[in-house]
C-alpha cells in the first residue's frame, strides 16, 4: 500500500534541500505520486505554510531546474509546515495531529539527534503503521548504532525502517547483480580462483562545498567508506540469493560483510591510507587547503581521502584484497569498480598478455571488459580490445526510486539494521588506528591524482 502522508523532520535543511524535495518531484513529474500525498515539514522555524511554500519553490528552481512551473506548482502545493522541536513529544505531537493513517517519517536530521527525535515519535501517538526513514549516517560508531537500532525497535518493526543509501538505486549498482547472477559465463569465474583483485573506487572533483558542518566532524572513511564503499563491495562478494526479495538480497549481503576482515593493528600502515588535500585547482579554478576552507577545525585531524584494503574471509574470496578508496578534490571523477582477473595459467605468444579486467563505472553508468585477441598484423601478436556498454540514463534520479520504494513499503533499496552494525565493525579498527597516530595524515594537492 503506497503511503499518502509523508512527514519530514528537519524540512527547512540542507538535506531535504538537496535530494528530499528534488526526488518529490520527479515522481510527481513522473505521475508516480498519489493525488492525495501530502508533505508535511516540521522544524523549529516560525513560519506558515505558505512560507515554506515560496521556500521549497526557491529550492527547487536552484536544485531542479529543468522541471516545469507546473511540476513545481504540483509538489509544493501538497506542502504543510509546523513549528516544534521534534526532540521533544509533546510539540512533536501537536505538531502530527492532523495526521489520521499511517505517514513516511523522514528523519532529515544531524545524526546526534536521531535517538532524541525517535524516541519522540513513540511518544506522539504516531498513526500504527508507519514508516521511519534514517539517512546516513546511521550512528557515530557501533556501539552508538546499536543503541540507536535498539531505540528504533522498540517503536518500528525492522521492516517498516528504512535506512536510506540512494547508492543501492543506481543503475550500474543494480546492474551487478545482473551481470553476476545471470549470465553464466561471469559466476563460474567469479571468485577467488580467477579473480586477483578487486577495486571499488569513488573519487571526486569537487572539494568541500559548503559543508564543513558534516563533513569536519565526519571524514571521508565514515562519510563513504563505512556505508556506500562497503554496500557496493557487499553486492560484489555476495553468495546467490535464492530469489530478489529484500529478505534473500539483504540476508546475503550481510554473510558477506560479516566476512569481511578489516586490517590488523600491525598491518594498519600497510592496507591504509589517510590523507588531506592543499591548495591547489579544480577545472581552472583556485581551491583554498582543506585546512583553510570555512568551518573547518585543523585540530580536528580529519580525512579528505581514505583508502583500505580488506579481505573477505569466506571459501569463494580467500586472500582477494578488495581495495576501498575514495577522496575530494581531486583531479578527475572516478567512480567505478574495478574487477581485475588473474592471468592465464600458460601463454603460448611471444609477448605476456595483460590479465582480463572487467570495469563498471557508475556515473556514467557503462560497463567494459578488457580481453585480448589475436592482431591484425602478425597473428600471433595480442592486441587489447576492449568491449564497451553505455546504458541510457535512468528514467528516475537514484534518490526518487529510493523514496519510492519507502512509499510503497519494500525494504529492498535500504540498509538493514545489522547491515549498519556491520559497516562500524570493519571502520573501526582503523579509525582507532588513525585517531592514535599509527598511520601519517599525507597530503595531496586539490585536483592532483591523490597522494
Amino acid at each position: 500500500m503506497m503511503i499518502q502522508d509523508m512527514v519530514v523532520l528537519g524540512a527547512s535543511g540542507d538535506l531535504a534541500a538537496r535530494y528530499l524535495l528534488p526526488a518529490v518531484a520527479r515522481l510527481h513529474a513522473a505521475g508516480l505520486l498519489d493525488e492525495r500525498q501530502t508533505i508535511l515539514g516540521i522544524d523549529r522555524d516560525a513560519r506558515d505554510d505558505e512560507e515554506f511554500r515560496a521556500a521549497a519553490r526557491a529550492r527547487l528552481a536552484r536544485k531542479a531546474p529543468d522541471l516545469s512551473v507546473r511540476d513545481v506548482q504540483g509538489v509544493t502545493d501538497r506542502l504543510r509546515h509546523r513549528s516544534a522541536d521534534v526532540t521533544d513529544p509533546a510539540q512533536l505531537s501537536a505538531a502530527l495531529g492532523d495526521l489520521t493513517g499511517p505517514a513516511a517519517v523522514y528523519l532529515a536530521l544531524p545524526n546526534t539527534v536521531f535517538g532524541g527525535a525517535v524516541r519522540a515519535l513513540a511518544a506522539s501517538g504516531l498513526p500504527a503503521g508507519s514508516r521511519l526513514i534514517v539517512e546516513k549516517p546511521f550512528g557515530a560508531d557501533l556501539a552508538d548504532a546499536r543503541q540507536l537500532n535498539a531505540t528504533i525497535h522498540r517503536s518500528f518493526a525492522e521492516d517498516d525502517v528504512f535506512r536510506v543509501d540512494h547508492f543501492l538505486a543506481k543503475q550500474t549498482v543494480l546492474n551487478v547483480l545482473g551481470l553476476r547472477f545471470a549470465n553464466r559465463v561471469f559466476e563460474p569465474v567469479w571468485n577467488a580462483l580467477h579473480i586477483a583483485a578487486v577495486d571499488i573506487v569513488w573519487d571526486e572533483n569537487v572539494a568541500l562545498k559548503g559543508r564543513a558542518g558534516y563533513y569536519d566532524g565526519a571524514g571521508a572513511l565514515k562519510d563513504m567508506t563505512q556505508n556506500h564503499l562497503l554496500q557496493l563491495l557487499a553486492l560484489v562478494a555476495m553468495e546467490p540469493p535464492t530469489s530478489t526479495g529484500h529478505r534473500d538480497l539483504r540476508d546475503r549481503k550481510i554473510d558477506a560483510l560479516r566476512a569481511v576482515r578489516p586490517p590488523a593493528p600491525d598491518r594498519m600502515g600497510a592496507l591504509t591510507r589517510r590523507a588531506r588535500y592543499t591548495a591547489g585547482h579544480l577545472d581552472g579554478r583556485a581551491v583554498p587547503a582543506y585546512v583553510d576552507e570555512p568551518g573547518v577545525d585543523p585540530r580536528r585531524d580529519t580525512e579528505t581521502f581514505a583508502e583500505m584494503t580488506v579481505f573477505v574471509d569466506n571459501w569463494r574470496w580467500a586472500g582477494v584484497p578488495f581495495r576501498l578508496r575514495t577522496g575530494k578534490a581531486l583531479g578527475r571523477a572516478r567512480r567505478e569498480i574495478v574487477v581485475r582477473f588473474r592471468p592465464v595459467p600458460h601463454q603460448p605468444f611471444p609477448d605476456t598478455a595483460p590479465a582480463n579486467r572487467l570495469r563498471m563505472r557508475l556515473d556514467p553508468d557503462t560497463i567494459s571488459l578488457d580481453i585480448n585477441l589475436n592482431g591484425s598484423g602478425d597473428p600471433f601478436c595480442l592486441e587489447r580490445v576492449h568491449l564497451n556498454a553505455r546504458f541510457p540514463a535512468q528514467q528516475l534520479p537514484p534518490y526518487a526510486h529510493v523514496l519510492l520504494s519507502v512509499l510503497h513499503g519494500d525494504p529492498t533499496l535500504s540498509i538493514r539494521g545489522d547491515e549498519a552494525e556491520e559497516g562500524w565493525r570493519i571502520v573501526e579498527p582503523v579509525l582507532r588506528a588513525w585517531s592514535a597516530g599509527d598511520v601519517p595524515m599525507l597530503t595531496y594537492p586539490a585536483g592532483s591524482d591523490g597522494p
